[in-house]
């Protein structure tokens, strides 16, 4: 396939997407799920810490009782043909053990080479980004990589004809309490950050989706 033809698809996809917030009574079969999901999974992540899981949250009793305290989830939970929820790790110090086996992970045992990367990431979280001493900003950090694995999964399930809708409309205390109590997260060290609904749009949107004008987001600085 040239690259024509892979424009015209993403611009396709592009212009399909809305966010659904009814769908029909239609399963995504599993391997179209499974690339979905297999987007996420492979998405980058900053200094390559994939500080996320990703739930395909199926439980009855837990969906119920997110719709009960969510706003913005009560039809997508009713009718999606599947739910994920995006959880985002805490406290992912450049000291902590999570940091330090995502380096191992990716094939850095030499001691001194991994006191090296950890010296650098020390660096990048103190002084950089300033998050290092503050709980709340860790988990931003960790929380905002999320939404590039939120991305990769939309753009994918438009590409293959399902449709999607982010969701971030819900009391994030109130659900991570009740992901807590069920025992889907531990709360000690991570907490959602957002929720996608997917499946097949019942009808299109009341109103047409309306954009900026790409000049005014778009530009060349030279």
């Amino acid at each position: 396939m040239d690259n024509q033809n892979i424009r015209q698809q993403l611009q396709d996809a592009y212009q399909n997407r809305v966010a659904i917030r009814v769908y029909q009574d239609k399963k995504i079969p599993q391997e179209d799920l499974d690339t979905i999901l297999d987007a996420a999974w492979l998405s980058p992540s900053s200094i390559g810490l994939e500080g996320w899981r990703f739930v395909v949250l199926e439980n009855a009793a837990v969906k119920e009782a997110i719709k009960a305290v969510s706003w913005g989830a009560k039809s997508q939970l009713d009718t999606a043909s599947h739910f994920i929820l995006l959880i985002a790790e805490k406290n992912a110090r450049y000291d902590s053990p999570s940091v330090y086996d995502s380096l191992v992970r990716r094939g850095i045992s030499d001691s001194k080479a991994l006191e090296a990367r950890l010296k650098q990431y020390q660096i990048f979280q103190e002084s950089d980004m300033e998050i290092a001493d503050d709980e709340r900003r860790l988990w931003d950090w960790t929380a905002k990589q999320t939404y590039i694995a939120l991305g990769n999964m939309m753009t994918s399930a438009a590409l293959l004809g399902i449709d999607s809708c982010p969701i971030e409309g819900f009391p994030y205390g109130k659900v991570n309490a009740i992901l807590a109590e069920h025992g889907v997260i531990d709360s000690d060290k991570e907490g959602i950050a957002s929720m996608l609904s997917l499946g097949y749009r019942l009808q299109n949107p009341k109103h047409p989706r309306q954009r900026k004008e790409r000049k005014a987001v778009i530009s060349t600085f030279n």
